[in-house]
């Protein structure tokens, strides 16, 4: 993928309340905390005309801030308490291996067993964002998705799995749990009251006027999101552009996403995850990070 080139002189964009500002070194800022010293943004601005500089890189507080390391030698610096991974389908309907094969989905499993603690300790918010209809919905979801989760003209939501599975994609049935290890993580989040369960009743988790996901981190004030999940290039690429598309800062985090696609697919989703959307890091820089 081609880089984008360190800015020469400290800039910052967007609007007086909602901003990132980037420095020569490659820190990119998104706290929004720290204006640059000649002031805010004028009003309908949406980057500096006279860009810093020569601007000292404010001291990182470790008490409520991280410094990601990125794709592009960047660091991305994060407010904790703003923050939140977004874990998309890591269920049993897509993972187990007597519903289907899904071998680079089982990959994430134990990066994301890594990694949800070290994020919890800093109070990123752990949200897993996963389908779960009612039969309410069932009457409400668009024909081209009804047709997506139909095998010759059979099956689909809400239609009876193979043995202990239950209705496909239905609340509270197996398949619908997370895979394996996945669930008592999440378990034991809920206990501790970090983790929240999220329904999601089409591809994005954050489509049209208000959703479940959206109305969270509203009302939460989360403004910085890392994706992870699967499928990749669907129920996360989803996701993530309506979260870019509505703001949201975007960190995909390369090794826990996967697809059954073909592999251009996993290809162009990082391509335009890193240059387009936001950022591109791993589980382990995050740790590494963390601790």
């Amino acid at each position: 993928m081609v880089q984008r080139p360190k800015v020469t002189v400290a800039t910052e964009y967007g609007n007086p309340l909602s901003f990132w500002v980037e420095y020569p070194n490659g820190l990119v800022d998104v706290t929004r905390t720290t204006h640059l010293p000649k002031g805010h943004l004028a009003s309908g601005d949406v980057a500096q005309e006279q860009v810093a500089s020569e601007v000292p890189v404010p001291p990182l507080l470790k008490n409520a801030q991280l410094d990601i390391p990125v794709d592009g030698d960047r660091h991305v610096r994060i407010a904790k308490e703003k923050s939140a991974i977004v874990i998309i389908d890591m269920q049993n309907f897509f993972l187990h291996p007597d519903l289907r094969d899904h071998p680079t989905g089982l990959d994430c499993v134990v990066p994301l067993m890594n990694l949800v603690p070290a994020l919890r300790a800093h109070d990123v918010k752990i949200l897993w964002v996963n389908w779960g209809l009612t039969d309410h919905e069932l009457t409400t979801i668009p024909p081209s998705l009804v047709r997506g989760f139909m095998k010759s003209g059979r099956g689909g939501f809400g239609s009876q799995l193979p043995g202990p599975f239950g209705r496909l994609l239905m609340r509270g049935e197996y398949n619908s749990e997370l895979y394996g290890p996945l669930q008592g993580l999440y378990e034991e989040g809920r206990q501790e009251g970090t983790d929240v369960w999220i329904h999601k009743n089409r591809m994005s988790g954050i489509w049209g006027g208000q959703t479940a996901l959206d109305l969270y981190l509203q009302e939460h004030g989360i403004s910085t999101l890392f994706f992870a999940g699967v499928n990749a290039d669907q129920c996360v690429l989803g996701t993530l552009v309506d979260a870019y598309f509505r703001g949201y800062d975007c960190i995909t985090v390369e090794d826990c996403i996967a697809t059954t696609s073909p592999a251009g697919a996993l290809e162009s989703v990082l391509y335009n995850a890193g240059g387009s959307y936001g950022f591109i890091t791993s589980s382990e820089r995050i740790i590494k990070a963390a601790s």
